[in-house]
């Protein structure tokens, strides 16, 4: 959700207008709009380069992952596990465009280890794959943008961890 969304949720469950805070923290939130648009448009036109880039690091680490026995062994296998950096790439941009954590959080975070531990997938795999395409996505960026995109990837690593 975003600061706008929020603010205006907030002054209405407590039947008030925004405080002066309030509204300085929506003029903050559209000051840095053209960045987190420029950051979710560079990681979404270029998923494929990040994903696959991101998918050959994480095996080139853990060989483990695509060998015989391996999570990721087998074409079917290896695809699911690149739909899923696509995925959690996506969660990402979400995350910046709204420049708070909460979509990552509603959308794709609650469950996430529940879920792979039952699929018996190695949740800190998942852990190093979310580390392997932060850093394949930050090459793209400029040190500021950078900066601002990191926390997103960091949250997904923490959730993980």
């Amino acid at each position: 959700m975003s600061v706008v969304s929020q603010v205006i949720l907030n002054a209405d469950d407590e039947l008030r207008y925004p405080t002066t805070g309030e509204l300085k923290a929506i003029e903050d939130f559209l000051k840095t709009g053209e960045q987190r648009t420029r950051i979710a448009a560079t990681l979404s036109e270029n998923e494929k380069k990040i994903v696959d880039q991101a998918s050959r690091e994480l095996w080139r680490r853990r060989p483990d992952f695509i060998a015989p026995g391996g999570n990721a062994y087998g074409q079917k296998q290896r695809a699911l596990c690149i739909r899923d950096y696509g995925w959690y790439l996506r969660l990402v941009t979400y995350g910046v465009l709204a420049g708070d954590q909460t979509p990552i959080e509603a959308i794709g975070i609650v469950g996430v280890r529940e879920m792979y531990n039952a699929l018996e997938v190695p949740v800190p795999g998942m852990a190093e794959a979310i580390r392997c395409l932060k850093e394949s996505s930050l090459n793209l960026l400029s040190d500021e943008d950078a900066a601002e995109a990191q926390p997103y990837f960091d949250y997904i690593i923490q959730a993980m961890s």
